[in-house]
């Protein structure tokens, strides 16, 4: 009954609701007038099954044959022959065009031709589940499967359980590398996550609802086969009904809208069910034998209703989702071919070609957006071939220590949300670069495994050296020894800074038993400093008043005298004691003040200066004695070169007179070091009496 070209549904099965429903007054006049003239029309007009009547006047043949010719003409198609005579070259190819326009919507409505909810589809956005974590997408898994009918969210379902196992499968990669990078036997590994849990019950709560559906499908599928079958049935036998034509034609009409409402049938049937309906359709035409005003009644009514779906073609050739318009196109196209009969034969070509035009129109509008979508999809490659190189740069730098490989792995962590934020791929080399992302993050996972693998071992070498240091710790701690055990205490901490990193675990356990055995000494250092502290005070203070009481000492002029009197101050001043660290500078102004008392006495120079020096030596400290032995040695040795180079100066003035003022400084600088000599050597045997 269809006029178009080639517009057999392939594989389609399953009507709509007529979206384009006629004005009910309309058709009700419409159908009021043909029955009219049936009820005309005398049983000498109305054929049998043979097509012809005994009583036929020759008018009445032309009728029939005129009848006859224009049924022909609605049920075939013009041959490509026709095609050839009627159109030039150009015209062919638009026709081609435009034929393989139809033909792809013909394909796209066989994919959901057993799906009953598709007149009632809405749209549900498919997200960028590439982008989304594991938890997101099982919570949008979640939603789906909650909230939407089943038959509708195959492509979601199937696009978010690719993803999570994408990313699941990558964590769980890793986490085995690092497992057997430590060791382990992979006999032993085992992994999971609580969110894979949560999306296994929503898969196979989403697979039970799929499961059910489906089976209860094929029996309304096989139901409706059935229900098809008695209907065509019923069909072919009105044309052995003896009755009034216009009771016939009513049952005809009711025929037609039970067919309308019969449901799915299995698509592997749809093609025989459906042309042996049409055909049958076909011979009832032939066989109704209507005069022509009552046939183009009817072809009339089928040119308004086609119109109408042309004109909603038309608009939905302007419509900006590309998407949605496709898929009413689609149902339009079920509508022109399953509900509205033929035209007149001088319309058909022209209503056809509109509709053809318009699906064009939507058909080469898809096309493009597939096409952009492609150029996209390129873009995210080039961005995420990108960030593979740049893994692969950081996967092959040199890191010693553990802050680099830290700020490596934070790196890292940055490209790879990076490349599943980058989006989609074309699908032909989809595999491939994830491929390649996962092993350039393999690479840098087992160099950066090799690496603490290597640091574990010296963490363990780090943690034997702490251990050792925290043994003489606290087998110093209790000791009272402050002089000897102070430096090796803080040498023991010099020596525990230098030392590395140990297994985190322990780390902080054994940091605790190492600095509670130094606060314990220390602190029990610092409390007999505290103790100590108060006598320093105190010893300062009679210092002070002492340097008063010294300052105005006036000597006697008895040399003996005064030397005791010198001694027995000095005396008297170490026996005070220690005053505090920070007010030492109070020795120095008592040695001054004893300096200028000894200048004042009349006695050998260098026995003034041992004198003196006999007082320093008693306030010097016992680990500085080393020192100053060493220093002594020093100016002796120094002092003992200058007499030589001197006594060899000598040389040069054999024939000079012995009053030369040269010659004359030259021995009294050799005499003035002969002292200096002595008086260095008296020193160095007092610091060896110490």
């Amino acid at each position: 009954m269809l006029e178009e070209k080639d517009d057999n549904l392939h594989d389609a099965e399953g009507n709509l609701e007529d979206q384009s429903t006629p004005d009910p007054t309309e058709e009700t006049t419409q159908d009021a007038e043909i029955e009219a003239k049936v009820e005309t029309a005398t049983e000498n007009e109305v054929e049998a099954e043979s097509g012809t009547s005994n009583d036929a006047t020759p008018e009445t043949e032309v009728k029939n044959e005129e009848l006859e010719t224009q049924v022909e003409a609605e049920s075939e198609t013009e041959t490509t022959a026709e095609i050839e005579v009627k159109v030039t070259e150009e015209t062919e190819q638009t026709i081609e065009e435009h034929q393989e326009a139809v033909n792809e919507v013909h394909d796209n409505v066989a994919e959901d031709a057993e799906d009953e909810s598709a007149n009632e589809r809405h749209e549900i956005p498919v997200l960028d589940y590439h982008s989304m974590s594991k938890e997101a997408l099982v919570e949008e898994l979640e939603k789906l499967v909650k909230n939407e009918k089943v038959q509708a969210i195959k492509e979601h379902v199937d696009g978010i359980k690719a993803e999570f196992n994408q990313k699941f499968n990558e964590v769980l990669e890793q986490r085995k590398e690092e497992f057997l990078a430590e060791g382990g036997n992979i006999i032993d590994f085992h992994f999971s996550l609580p969110i894979k849990g949560r999306f296994n019950v929503a898969y196979n709560e989403y697979r039970s609802k799929r499961n059910e559906y489906y089976k209860n499908l094929e029996k309304d599928l096989n139901a409706n086969l059935e229900r098809r079958l008695a209907i065509i049935e019923e069909l072919k036998g009105l044309l052995n009904v003896e009755e009034n034509i216009n009771t016939t034609y009513k049952h005809f009409k009711q025929i037609q809208e039970d067919w309308r409402n019969a449901g799915s049938i299995p698509k592997t049937q749809y093609n025989n069910v459906w042309r042996t309906y049409h055909h049958h359709i076909e011979r009832f035409y032939d066989f109704l034998h209507l005069n022509r005003d009552l046939r183009d009644l009817d072809f009339k009514r089928n040119y308004e209703e086609k119109q109408k779906i042309v004109a909603r073609a038309e608009e939905l050739a302007q419509e900006e989702n590309v998407i949605h318009a496709f898929r009413e196109l689609q149902n339009l196209h079920r509508l022109w071919k399953e509900d509205v009969g033929p035209v007149a034969k001088d319309l058909r070509e022209e209503i056809w070609n509109r509709f053809s035009a318009a699906t064009k129109v939507i058909h080469d509008r898809r096309q493009e957006y597939f096409k952009n979508i492609d150029q996209i999809y390129e873009q995210n490659l080039v961005v995420k071939e990108e960030i593979i190189a740049k893994i692969k740069e950081v996967s092959a730098g040199n890191y010693k220590v553990h802050n680099q490989w830290q700020n490596k792995i934070k790196e890292v962590e940055k490209l790879r949300e990076a490349f599943f934020n980058a989006g989609k791929v074309p699908l032909k080399v989809n595999e491939e670069t994830w491929a390649k992302f996962k092993q350039a993050v393999r690479e840098f996972n087992a160099n950066k495994n090799a690496f603490y693998k290597s640091l574990k071992k010296e963490q363990q070498e780090n943690l034997a050296k702490k251990m050792a240091l925290i043994e003489l710790a606290e087998s110093l701690k209790d000791s009272d020894d402050w002089a000897a055990v102070t430096p090796q205490m803080k040498k023991v901490q010099a020596d525990w800074k230098k030392i590395g990193h140990v297994p985190k675990k322990i780390s902080d356990k054994i940091w605790k038993q190492f600095k509670n055995a130094c606060n314990h000494y220390f602190d029990r250092l610092h409390a007999q400093k505290n103790a100590a502290n108060a006598g320093e005070v105190e010893a300062l203070a009679k210092k002070e008043a002492f340097l008063t009481e010294l300052e105005a000492l006036e000597l006697s002029g008895d040399t003996k005298v005064d030397i005791d009197v010198i001694k027995s101050k000095i005396a008297a001043w170490k026996a005070i004691g220690r005053v505090p660290y920070n007010k030492k500078n109070i020795d120095n102004k008592f040695n001054k003040l004893i300096d200028g008392l000894f200048n004042q006495l009349n006695i050998d120079k260098q026995e003034s200066e041992l004198i003196k020096y006999s007082n320093r030596l008693e306030n010097l400290d016992h680990g500085k004695i080393n020192s100053e032995r060493i220093f002594i040695r020093r100016k002796i040795d120094e002092i003992s070169a200058e007499m030589r180079q001197l006594e060899n100066n000598l040389q040069f003035f054999s024939n000079s007179s012995s009053s030369s003022p040269m010659l004359k400084k030259v021995h009294q600088d050799i005499e003035k070091h002969k002292r200096a000599l002595d008086t260095w050597k008296a020193k160095l045997k007092q610091l060896r009496s110490l």
